[in-house]
């Protein structure tokens, strides 16, 4: 390897591994030198190694000490020149590790990991969902893409912050999208409802060129563009408005001593909802049967979704067929 290459492979490394390499060579040649001289008092060049190291840190054993005027020459320039680049060597490590966790904070690291959530837009819902996560599962990785916040403290958070327009392809590659499990896209309700929308679909877009596999749940603020976003690539589409004003309308009518919206706060909490196809042994009996059957798994079986038609506690007398899918509720 010729000088030119050794210094252009030299001079792409980090900072820190070139003034690590920079220490080891420095403290090697003082070893060996002050061995070659004084063989006596530094058997091995090891020795000599052990002795440039903790003299140029100042911390000074004293088991090895140069005795002739040469070797104590030596010591005086091993000292002037690599003790002040071991020196720099560990605040520049330290300085790094700040500015790590400060980059970390400011969305500047790109993520590495693997199977991991991707969260997209930062605010009061998406803070608890991943509090929620952390609760149920505190060793699944969070990634949340965000271009409004400055900053969000990696220590305060159990996430890691990519900032940036998440309908960019630099960001979403920063946010590892190939290798995650599944995204959500929260919508910005800051701004008004359609442009939001529009948001929403341009950053599906992005994501399904990016990775074609990967569940998409894309939450859209209006009726009109629910068929634009199931277009775009979302494999679940939230329609927060329509959830709500549904719970609204429940809250206003229900009936006397209920209670439905924390009814469904905590059912949502405490049980997950499944949707499988009826199993062999249920083909061609009741919904009763159906409900007996879970109920031995510890499984509440709600409806079924047949020919896209969604039957909620239906007669107990209708009949299961194979192609039907089941409604199940099981805890989580």
């Amino acid at each position: 390897m010729n000088l030119e290459s050794f210094k252009h492979i030299f001079y792409r490394m980090p900072v820190v591994v070139r003034l690590l390499l920079a220490v080891c060579v420095l403290m090697l040649f003082f070893g060996t030198i002050i061995h070659l001289i004084e063989p006596q008092e530094f058997p091995t060049v090891f020795d000599g190694v052990w002795w440039a190291f903790v003299t140029g840190a100042t911390v000074g054993y004293g088991d090895y000490i140069p005795l002739t005027i040469i070797g104590r020459v030596v010591g005086i320039l091993m000292i002037l020149s690599g003790g002040g680049m071991l020196t720099f060597y560990i605040t520049t490590l330290a300085a790094k590790t700040i500015n790590h966790e400060s980059d970390l904070s400011e969305g500047k690291v790109s993520f590495n990991g693997k199977n991991h959530i991707v969260i997209v837009g930062w605010n009061e819902r998406t803070r608890q969902l991943v509090e929620m996560i952390a609760d149920k599962d505190a060793n699944q990785e969070v990634v949340l893409i965000d271009r409004t916040l400055s900053e969000l403290p990696y220590r305060h958070y159990p996430v890691h912050y990519i900032h940036g327009d998440p309908s960019e392809d630099a960001v979403l590659v920063q946010a590892n999208i190939e290798e995650a499990e599944s995204v959500m896209i929260s919508s910005d309700i800051t701004i008004k409802e359609r442009k939001a929308d529009i948001d929403t679909i341009l950053t599906t877009v992005a994501v399904r060129g990016n990775n074609q596999d990967i569940p998409i749940n894309a939450e859209i603020l209006t009726i009109s563009q629910v068929e634009n976003a199931i277009r775009a690539g979302a494999d679940t589409v939230i329609g927060s408005n329509d959830f709500m004003s549904t719970l609204f309308y429940h809250e206003l009518f229900h009936k006397k001593y209920t209670r439905p919206f924390e009814t469904v706060l905590n059912l949502l909490n405490e049980q997950q909802f499944s949707h499988i196809k009826t199993p062999e042994e249920l083909e061609g009996s009741s919904f009763r049967e159906g409900v007996d059957f879970f109920l031995d798994n510890h499984e509440l079986l709600l409806g079924i979704i047949r020919d896209g038609n969604w039957m909620m506690n239906p007669s107990q007398e209708i009949i299961l067929d194979n192609d039907d899918t089941l409604i199940i509720l099981s805890a989580w």
